[in-house]
């Protein structure tokens, strides 16, 4: 069994949202959908079309990032400048996240507060 992953947040502003992690960060929108019903939210689904996981953004509720709300990507390689230099030009900051993640990652918070760790190792699963 191979599950997809989805890591569902309230976002204030999805537009901001799109250009941070579309236009900065290079993901592709998957799936963009609009409240037609009440309880239903806006909301837009960012990710890589093959990859087994996407970020659904939900527009409404209070984001509450805490410092240990980390998604981490893992390059295998430092992270290009020009892709930092990207996440910061469209609505990111770059923040530290400790000793350990500033040895290995680039850490950009966006416009809710949540970071984004660039990390220049791998991962395997053992």
């Amino acid at each position: 069994m191979t599950p997809h992953l989805r890591i569902a947040r309230p976002c204030t502003d999805l537009a901001a949202a799109e250009r941070f992690y579309v236009e900065g960060l290079g993901l592709e929108v998957l799936h963009r959908g609009t409240a037609s019903a009440p309880g239903e939210h806006d909301l837009l689904m960012v990710g890589a079309p093959d990859a087994a996981w996407h970020l659904e953004l939900v527009l409404g509720g209070t984001p509450a990032p805490s410092e240990e709300d980390l998604l981490v990507l893992y390059l295998g390689e430092p992270a290009p400048d020009d892709l930092v230099a990207r996440l910061v030009a469209y609505g990111g900051t770059v923040v530290s996240q400790g000793p350990y993640w500033d040895r290995w990652a680039v850490t950009v918070r966006d416009h809710d507060g949540y970071r984004l760790a660039l990390s220049s190792r791998t991962w395997a699963n053992h």
